[in-house]
């Protein structure tokens, strides 16, 4: 690749064979858009939708629900077997909308630079389609103008461009054409001007030097594509353990079939009572639970202004160790905004935020009065000025550059109206801000005199003043020692300081850069930054307190970065903020250190952010990534999950990113994090719920054939009571509030496993709990004299009493089972209810007897399957008391 920025424009132009002033004539510029391509970035191969739908159902879970549908179908039970595999239809379809809509964020991007561009060629110019731009074409730039291609600059004046959505620099960049050393990072290559970045002021030319997939944005392209999809925290731990699952599952049947053979039973026999205890083992209603959830998850989340994109998303937040995030637009407002002044001596604050012109000047805590000096720094702002503040529906609406905007806003919190002063001070010339010079020039006349205005850097107009203004407004000699003095407090704030003079100019002299030579009167300084959004500063606070990091991950200047850290809490002062040039030379081993022992990061390029992610991941770490712009979308796709801004964000980030903001608010992603902990933990009480009744079912089906009895229940049985207790009980546990604590805890391992020795525990406690009460309540039922149907019946409804009680257990894990109120989850109640109707049904109705081969039972019976499931629930609550962790409010 050609450092293209260390070559001079007649180098460039001669490697390309154009004549910068000429451009290319029509046929070879055909000739080369044959070579080369489109100007767009290429579509990546992408799979068809039937491989991309079967791929769905090679998922553990989706395994399992295939085995039981097509065992519940061989058994010659289509509606439960039409149930079961309708779960498997549901998952796979959601799963394969999910990816379609992840694909899209390529063609996004392909979206995103369609437009025209004003190019040279055969001597003259024309508009085309900035498709047909080819490597060698000479481009025209005006303010206004999106930049077609990557371009070296050949002619610029006072050439601006805005490249947050590329580099995420807060500021527009001045541009030139000289040569800079081929270390120069992206950030800093002045000379160049780069595919989907936006000219705020000046004009110029430059040669293409790369189109498509080879621009620095279509290079992004790349970096989205090769992001793998990642699976979420729950989602891994699931896959393992249902791999296990179906390994024990299957080692039973088999082990039962044995048993039964080596006691004598028929082989068909035996297959069924395998087939039995499989079914009864395998737990159905856990894919959909989990779908389920998460749905519910994102109804909440889409209230608290957090759109899900993809649904395993809402439990990864419950799981984030780590937030990465952008600065620009993210954690601050994206406008630049006048926070400081110093003028006549004094100092000034001033509040507000944005271009919305609400705030006050204050000094020393109290508003400030408008002196002289004060009026004419804040004057000079308005007329030294060529941006303009336009009001729309929703907010301010700024036309130019964000560093002129803010001087505007400045002025209007003093009262000063602009379109007055423009009517008054009617501007007679200009010097047009130079990159090289750093300052800019205005003349105006009022009443037969001309007053020349600059604005600029300090160290260019400070010494070119001979006097300033003292608190009445008159001159007085200069004191650089003070100025100097200002200056460095508002540099340390992280603020970019201006300084503005006037003087003026004699009615026969041409304004020419020369009229600032050493007669200046300096008027003030004002220091500037886009500020941070007001509400970050607590939610940062509130995710260090639930032992979540916060890492600010920029293309801005290390210290406008590390600032804003510094204010928001990221990080303390004295904190090394890294750049982009420093981390490439960092082998990944290195780079895994400094991702673990820094928060800041600044000057870094699309594919540093992504690395960084990746080092995050690789010490074990559950990275979010939020951002908006061009440059984040590949950090957003591999991150674990990420998080775009809805409003200010461009369409290639949200369509990378799994979870979108709708307000841009960083703050937001702390409510929708408390929000992901809730749902993982109804997630796993659910499992610790559903497992107990599977592993159940399989001992008892177990039990039976070592002790040579007839099977407590049938098959068709066990499908009832899974399929129904699932959707009318455990979908309950999907309701819970969560926790008040949620936010004080720290976040969980994401080497810790699905279930902690202690709910294991629990689980096998439980297992056994239903054993031994439907296995010895049938055996009861038989010995007094009860039908077999009866006598299943009532193992049957040990199995479901036992659950609708054990339902209130899993509402804390381990707390008593009241801590959370008893009504603070109506749902729970209804289901029971439900589910206590349609058990009577499976007990009485004559339907269900036929077909489930069961039959009613007295009265007696079900005081004894009520009693039993009592104990059992008084039994588990105490178990939960003695192995409390100390402090533990889960």
């Amino acid at each position: 690749m050609h450092p293209w920025h260390a070559m001079e424009p007649p180098h460039v132009a001669a490697h390309f064979e154009v004549d910068a002033q000429q451009g290319l004539d029509e046929a070879e510029a055909a000739a080369r858009l044959q070579k080369h391509g489109r100007n767009r970035p290429s579509a990546p191969p992408t799979r068809s939708g039937l491989a991309r739908f079967l791929s769905q159902l090679l998922q553990p879970l989706i395994l399992v629900l295939i085995v039981a549908g097509t065992v519940t179908a061989w058994l010659g039970e289509t509606v439960d077997a039409s149930v079961i595999l309708g779960v498997v239809l549901i998952n796979a379809l959601v799963g394969y909308i999910q990816e379609g809509k992840a694909e899209a964020a390529l063609a996004a991007l392909a979206r995103s630079m369609t437009m025209e561009a004003t190019v040279m060629r055969g001597g003259s110019r024309q508009r085309l389609d900035a498709a047909h731009l080819v490597p060698g074409d000479v481009v025209v730039l005006a303010a206004g103008d999106k930049v077609p291609a990557d371009l070296r600059l050949c002619t610029g004046k006072s050439l601006r461009t805005s490249e947050a959505a590329l580099t995420g620099e807060s500021t527009p960049v001045d541009k030139h054409a000289q040569a800079l050393p081929a270390e120069t990072v992206l950030g800093d290559r002045r000379n160049m001007a780069y595919a989907g970045t936006l000219v705020v002021a000046g004009q110029g030319s430059g040669v293409v030097t790369a189109t498509g997939d080879h621009t620095e944005a279509g290079k992004v392209s790349g970096l989205i594509a090769g992001a793998a999809e990642l699976a979420t925290p729950l989602t891994r731990k699931l896959t393992v353990f249902t791999r296990y699952l179906l390994v024990a599952i299957l080692a039973l049947a088999a082990l039962t079939f044995a048993v039964g053979i080596w006691r004598g039973e028929s082989a068909f026999n035996m297959f069924m009572a395998a087939v039995a205890l499989a079914v009864g083992a395998i737990p159905e209603g856990l894919p959909a639970a989990v779908t389920i959830t998460l749905a519910i998850g994102v109804a909440r989340m889409s209230r608290r202004r957090a759109i899900i994109r993809k649904l395993p998303a809402v439990e990864t937040l419950g799981s984030t160790t780590v937030i990465c995030s952008d600065k620009t637009g993210t954690l601050t407002e994206n406008a630049m905004t006048v926070q400081a002044i110093w003028s006549g001596g004094t100092s000034y604050k001033v509040s507000g935020l944005g271009y919305d012109p609400i705030g006050q000047i204050t000094a020393a805590m109290q508003p400030a009065e408008i002196t002289p000096p004060l009026r004419e720094t804040l004057m000079a702002g308005v007329l030294c000025n060529d941006a303009k503040l336009l009001p729309t529906a929703r907010q301010w609406t700024l036309l130019g550059d964000p560093t002129e905007g803010a001087l505007l806003v400045a002025a209007s919190k003093a009262g000063l109206d602009c379109d007055t002063l423009y009517s008054v001070f009617p501007r007679l010339d200009e010097l047009p801000f130079d990159p090289n010079r750093q300052y800019m020039v205005t003349l105006h006349e009022i009443e037969g005199e001309r007053l020349l205005y600059a604005k600029g850097a300090v160290e260019k107009l400070l010494p070119a003043c001979s006097a300033m203004l003292n608190a009445d407004g008159q001159p007085i000699p200069l004191a650089p020692e003070a100025i100097h003095q200002a200056t460095a407090r508002m540099a340390e704030a992280g603020l970019r300081v201006l300084a503005l003079t006037r003087s003026t100019l004699a009615a026969n002299r041409i304004l020419d850069h020369d009229c600032l030579g050493a007669d200046l009167v300096f008027l003030g300084l004002m220091g500037m930054i886009d500020p941070p959004r007001p509400q970050v500063r607590a939610s940062i606070a509130a995710c260090h307190n639930a032992g979540i990091r916060v890492k600010m991950i920029t293309g801005d200047h290390p210290g406008t970065a590390r600032a804003i850290a510094c204010q928001l809490g990221i990080t303390g002062s004295d904190t090394r903020a890294w750049t982009g040039q420093e981390l490439a030379q960092l082998d990944d081993a290195a780079l895994c250190t400094v991702a673990r022992e820094f928060d800041v990061f600044a000057r870094v390029e699309p594919e540093q952010k992504f690395r960084l992610v990746q080092a995050l991941q690789a010490n074990g770490e559950v990275v979010a990534m939020t951002g908006d712009g061009v440059n984040d979308a590949p950090a957003l796709k591999q991150a674990d999950i990420g998080v775009a801004m809805g409003l200010g964000g461009t369409a290639v980030a949200r369509e990378a990113a799994a979870m979108v903001l709708t307000d841009d608010n960083f703050s937001t992603i702390e409510a929708a994090i408390e929000e992901g902990r809730g749902i993982y933990d109804n997630l796993l009480k659910f499992i610790v719920w559903t497992l107990p009744t599977n592993a159940g079912e399989g001992l008892v089906i177990l039990a039976a054939i070592l002790a040579g009895v007839t099977l407590p229940i049938t098959p068709l049985q066990i499908l009832w009571i899974n399929m129904t207790t699932a959707v009318l009980l455990g979908m309950m546990l999907a309701f819970e509030p969560p926790r008040h604590d949620m936010m004080q805890q720290p976040p969980r391992s994401p080497s810790a496993p699905l279930l902690s020795p202690t709910l294991l525990r629990r689980i096998v406690l439980v297992s056994l709990l239903m054993l031994v009460g439907a296995f010895s309540l049938f055996e009861l039922a038989l010995r007094q004299g009860s039908t077999l149907a009866e006598a299943r019946t009532v193992a049957a409804n040990v199995f479901v009493l036992m659950e609708i009680l054990y339902l209130f257990n899993c509402r804390t894990l381990s707390q008593p089972c009241w801590a959370n109120g008893w009504f603070s989850n109506q749902w729970v109640w209804l289901g029971s209810a439900a589910m206590l109707l349609l058990q009577l049904a499976f007990t009485y109705a004559p339907t269900f007897n036929n077909v489930f081969q069961t039959a009613p039972i007295s009265a007696q019976w079900w005081l004894t399957i009520t009693a039993f499931a009592a104990g059992s629930s008084v039994l588990i609550e105490l178990e939960k008391a003695l192995t409390r962790p100390r402090g533990s409010d889960s």
